[in-house]
């Protein structure tokens, strides 16, 4: 409760004769907040809390039946001049203690107003749950008597000695995991597979039953009650959740984080025992249930419950270290401040934050936790469109209404009447609509630049590939590879030992035929045709083994740019006749082969690039101009290179049933740019409004064919 609020009000007389005073069963309990002291009202008829600051309590604990609102009013602002709720303030009050059913009248009506209350209550609640539609909470019955049986197992659970084996069983399990990361790794592949999503959902919903009744069992280890368990439809997935939240009234802050934890402690063990468990069995249903523990534990922790932006887990321990309750709620309002003090200058708007740090953790908080929301909640639109496509609708509807027609119908009604804006309502409607008009005028008229990104490879576009005319073992690589080279020069010698036999063999063979010859001519003249033949075949098969033991030498052809990225690997290793080992590039003019996805496709075809440009990895900083490009006016399903691929590591998807890497699971479009040396820059023009409608149109048309 703010002091800002004003001494005298002119609704003071609708409440100052009232005989009001706290309910019966509501208790008080000291609390220190940042170091600050407060008071917490809670009524556990009700479950509801409410928390005061000092000024504020001690007004409150003066409400008697046998007193009215006016006399205590007069009481306080006696004894404390200066602290005293105002007029106003007092009306806010006891208007929120109203709504939170914590007050007690001395009335026949009261009873009749006490269900009316009631009915509101619920029927903001049900609104609540409409607009939540993706996270319904359907409660089923009280646990609080199980609990209470099992508070000596709680007791030896939640425990030092609990916490000692949790910390050996993780750090054992965390080793298991690393030593068999290759198949874990693997199996991952697997998971959205037809036939494992029977144990994937059955995993979720036994984890899930062991983070609820981990929070239950914290909270009761702390003199807790949990009153509610049921289930709670998160994206139609029916799954457990239990209501905690009596350990808001907990004084530490860190017995409220650790019943916050509890939850994530208790998954984190339990995929511990299933790492143990998937490491020692072999294929099979219990191998698949373990597996699928450890992948819902890991990836629902992470993007979900520790996540403080989002309302789980994460958010209520942040909310309890930074000793900031209702996080969520008051960003909102430290935003609204915001924007009525500085843009408004409503000079009665008060913030929220008792210091300009809690001001800086509301405003990045609020800002962060909506961005976040968004993305979270379009990716679940999609994730469920995806499958039930009807369902995907009926949630967009949904958070469309509640994101965009709601806040547009509200905040024209709140800048016409709004008591806050009276002083500065003129003030207050022309810089909506200026900001309005420059909303438009940036995101519908005002060009800004537009690019598109499209993965390719560089080649030359004149390059000789060098090949071993003779087979052998790499012996030496004499030239390094990127070295500007002459024709003629040696760039790899090779060894053949086969060869060099086979010419000892020849030699051999010459020598004893030019013998034959000589015998021939002093003696057997008529077999001197056919020695003659034999010589000149011997000698021809020698020339044909010197020239391939010459060729063990592979030079350059000519000249160019020596690229062989392999060749030091090669050393040593047999390359088969006719392998390239290389290539001769001439670095005058490259070609860079693009591949285009059909998502960006259109605008190959309207005639609006203006230009292009390729940066090459590894060297972002610089840019290459394109002297002239063009594309091919048709669908290709083949890359030029299969670095380009997942396979190896590039960002187009191919297909798992290519080995080659080469195939891709959608078709593609591809552009041919000739390279210059010089640097260039290039933009393609268009409006952020037109961009984003036309990827609108662009996913609906690929995921839905609509």
């Amino acid at each position: 409760m703010s002091g800002a609020g004003r001494t005298f009000s002119e609704s003071w007389h609708r409440i100052s004769d009232q005989r009001i005073s706290l309910g019966p069963a509501v208790r008080v309990r000291k609390r220190l907040f940042r170091g600050e002291k407060w008071y917490v009202l809670h009524d556990p008829f009700n479950n509801q809390f409410f928390r005061l600051r000092p000024e504020a309590h001690d007004f409150v604990v003066r409400l008697r039946p046998d007193r009215t609102v006016g006399e205590v009013w007069e009481e306080c602002l006696r004894l404390n001049p200066d602290g005293a709720p105002g007029q106003e303030d007092v009306i806010q009050l006891l208007a929120q203690l109203y709504f939170a059913n914590l007050l007690h009248y001395e009335l026949p009506a009261d009873s009749e107003k006490l269900f009316e209350r009631y009915k509101r209550r619920k029927q903001r609640e049900l609104q609540s749950k409409l607009l939540s539609i993706m996270f319904i909470r359907l409660p089923l019955f009280d646990p609080e008597t199980l609990l209470k049986r099992l508070v000596p197992v709680i007791r030896m659970v939640v425990s030092p000695a609990g916490a000692f084996i949790w910390f050996v069983t993780v750090l054992w399990a965390a080793k298991v995991v690393i030593d068999h990361s290759d198949a874990l790794t693997a199996e991952v592949q697997g998971v959205l597979a037809p036939g494992n999503l029977i144990f994937l959902y059955a995993s979720l919903v036994m984890i899930k039953t062991l983070h609820e009744f981990g929070h239950a069992m914290a909270c009761k280890r702390f003199g807790g009650e949990v009153h509610t368990i049921g289930v709670m439809l998160l994206v139609f997935t029916p799954l457990p959740y239990m209501d905690a939240t009596s350990s808001w009234s907990f004084r530490s802050r860190w017995e409220r984080a650790l019943v916050g934890a509890a939850g994530m402690i208790f998954e984190v063990f339990a995929a511990s025992l299933a790492a143990f468990v998937w490491a020692k069995t072999g294929p099979g249903t219990v191998h698949s249930l373990a597996y699928n523990m450890m992948f819902i534990a890991s990836v629902s922790t992470v993007l979900f419950n520790i996540n403080p932006l989002l309302r789980y887990d994460g958010y209520y321990i942040l909310s309890d270290l930074l000793d900031i309750p209702n996080l969520h709620q008051r960003s909102l309002t430290q935003l609204r401040h915001m924007v009525e003090h500085h843009l408004f200058a409503c000079k009665d708007s008060v913030s929220p934050a008792q210091t300009d740090k809690e001001a800086a953790w509301l405003t990045v908080f609020g800002v962060l936790s909506g961005l976040y929301r968004v993305v979270v909640y379009g990716a679940i639109i999609l994730f469920v469109s995806d499958r039930f496509l009807l369902a995907g609708l009926v949630m967009a509807a949904f958070c469309l209404f509640s994101w965009v027609i709601v806040p547009l119908f509200r905040f024209p009604v709140y800048l016409i009447s709004s008591p806050r804006l009276n002083r500065t309502r003129s003030r207050a409607l022309v810089i909506s609509a200026g900001g309005l008009a420059a909303l438009l005028f940036l995101l519908a008229v005002c060009p800004f630049p537009n690019r598109f990104r499209a993965p390719g490879v560089l080649e030359a576009a004149t390059y000789i590939r060098v090949v071993n005319e003779t087979p052998g073992y790499v012996k030496t690589v004499l030239v390094p590879t990127g070295t500007e080279i002459d024709a003629g020069t040696p760039l790899m010698e090779l060894s053949n030992n086969e060869l060099d036999l086979e010419i000892a063999a020849a030699r051999a063979q010459h020598q004893e035929t030019q013998a034959l010859q000589m015998r021939a001519i002093s003696r057997e003249r008529a077999e001197l045709e056919a020695v003659g033949k034999r010589l000149a075949t011997i000698e021809k098969k020698l020339k044909s083994l010197e020239k391939q033991r010459g060729a063990l030498l592979v030079s350059a052809r000519e000249k160019g740019i020596w690229v062989s990225p392999r060749s030091e690997e090669l050393v040593g290793s047999w390359v088969e006749r006719g392998s390239e080992v290389g290539v001769l590039v001439n670095d005058g003019v490259f070609r860079f082969s693009a591949v285009v996805p059909q998502g960006e496709a259109s605008r190959l075809f309207d005639g609006r690039i203006r230009g292009a440009e390729v940066r090459l990895y590894g060297q972002g900083e610089q840019t290459v101009s394109v002297r002239e490009y063009m594309f091919i006016p048709f669908q290709h399903e083949k890359l030029p290179s299969a670095a380009l691929g997942w396979g190896a590591g590039g960002e187009v998807p191919v297909s798992v049933e290519d080995d080659t890497g080469l195939s891709t699971t959608e078709p593609f479009f591809q552009i041919y740019a000739d390279l210059n040396r010089e640097s260039a820059v290039a933009f393609l023009h268009g409006r952020f409004l037109e961009q984003w409608a036309r990827k609108f149109r662009q996913l609906l048309q690929k995921r839905y064919q609509i």
